[in-house]
């Protein structure tokens, strides 16, 4: 067993309908609670696509997660290793990319460190090591000093960058269902491909970070992102003066802090934006999962206390203070924290800000015709961060994707 009953005991919601989730989970599948195969081969490619549509089959209940995609990592490190010593080592990186992303998912539906938990974990580490030494583009693991431990990371770093000709760099920030590991594209990454490295790293409450002990407050992950950009700043193969962020789901939260406490980032892109003060709908209307999660990424085994601690949560104070150019991209119908919480965090920046809000999508996209249709959400940031480390400059506006795909510009009112 992944996770102890005990643990599930630990939230009344959670307890109460957990026959409720496994019986959604049985009907709706693996995705019940968001695109959780579609984010995972969007990093991976089509070579995982066996892989995550076999765990998609065989899981038929909630504590089936941790089993099934532990089985396939264990079968895809396995090939790993054998490429390797037979010195396919195209074919090796590229498994042991897709086993650290397996076990990664493993590890989300275990909300406690237990053995199985940490295990998992030690894999996901060395399968992406191994990646990093045979990665077709310059990659390297960090440790960087946080509050007398370490935030773990990596540094993704374009071929031709070097202390001669240093490249500009984007601190991303996943979600709290994210891991450092699923931030990078084993191909086509959309920075490495404009030349732009990327720092992934794990925070306070995510990935690795919880296995150590390291939970999340409702406002360290401002302090971490300075330890992060002031550890990347000093990096010879990065150019200190063009350094942007970019944060999904709960990582537009954290990047919203760490871009209030820094003056010189060249830019802010968000996706999939979680506003919200108290996280109300997150946490108390959507899938139980959500808050039990939160609850270890906190550090809370009492249900009572996480709730006096979740309505801390908010940007009040911060959002005034970003100057930087800010991009927020947003679905209508985000059932994870309503849309009128991004207009008015929009309203309070105190630098230019684009909005970018897609007609009756959700949380995780694509899922509407808006988003299939119009610009693709990840490629528009993309171009976004892009041209503000250009240094192009940017007027603010409200636009809108219908239906159709087609882009309109709004008023703020």
């Amino acid at each position: 067993m992944a996770m102890p009953s005990s643990i599930e005991k630990r939230m009344k919601r959670f307890a109460e309908q957990r026959w409720l989730l496994d019986a959604i989970v049985r009907t709706v599948g693996l995705d019940w609670d968001q695109g959780r195969t579609g984010y995972t081969m969007a990093a991976t490619g089509p070579a995982a696509m066996g892989d995550l549509m076999g765990v998609r089959n065989r899981v038929q209940k909630f504590s089936d997660v941790p089993r099934e995609f532990a089985r396939a990592a264990r079968r895809r490190e396995m090939r790993a290793k054998q490429y390797e010593q037979e010195g396919r080592l195209v074919a090796a990186r590229e498994s042991y990319f897709i086993a650290s992303l397996l076990y990664g998912n493993a590890m989300w539906a275990i909300f406690a460190n237990t053995p199985e938990n940490i295990e998992y974990n030690g894999k996901k580490v060395d399968c992406y090591v191994k990646y990093t030494q045979l990665a077709p583009h310059k990659a390297r693991r960090v440790e960087i000093p946080f509050e007398g431990k370490s935030l773990p990371g990596y540094l993704h770093l374009p071929p031709k960058a070097s202390a001669s000709s240093p490249a500009p760099c984007v601190l991303a920030i996943s979600g709290m269902d994210g891991f450092k590991e699923i931030s990078v594209s084993m191909y086509g990454d959309r920075m490495l491909e404009r030349g732009i490295g990327v720092l992934a790293m794990d925070g306070p409450g995510q990935g690795e970070c919880c296995v150590r002990d390291m939970h999340c407050t409702a406002t360290n992950y401002a302090d971490a992102g300075r330890a992060m950009l002031a550890w990347l700043r000093e990096q010879p193969e990065v150019d200190r003066n063009r350094i942007a962020l970019s944060g999904v789901s709960m990582g537009s939260f954290w990047a919203t802090q760490v871009a209030a406490n820094d003056d010189h980032l060249q830019g802010c892109g968000v996706a999939y934006v979680c506003y919200e003060p108290g996280l109300k709908s997150l946490l108390d209307g959507a899938s139980p999962t959500f808050k039990l999660r939160y609850m270890y990424m906190a550090g809370f085994d009492d249900e009572a206390a996480f709730d006096r601690f979740a309505e801390t949560i908010t940007l009040d104070g911060f959002a005034e203070r970003v100057k930087c150019p800010y991009l927020a991209i947003a679905g209508e119908d985000d059932e994870l924290s309503p849309i009128e919480n991004a207009y008015e965090l929009m309203k309070r920046l105190g630098g230019p800000k684009e909005l970018l809000v897609y007609e009756g999508e959700k949380h995780s996209m694509p899922s509407a015709p808006s988003s299939m249709l119009g610009p693709n959400p990840m490629d528009y940031r993309a171009e976004w961060l892009a041209d503000r480390l250009a240094g192009k400059p940017m007027e603010s506006r409200n636009l809108f994707v219908d239906f159709t795909g087609k882009v309109q510009s709004r008023s703020w009112d």
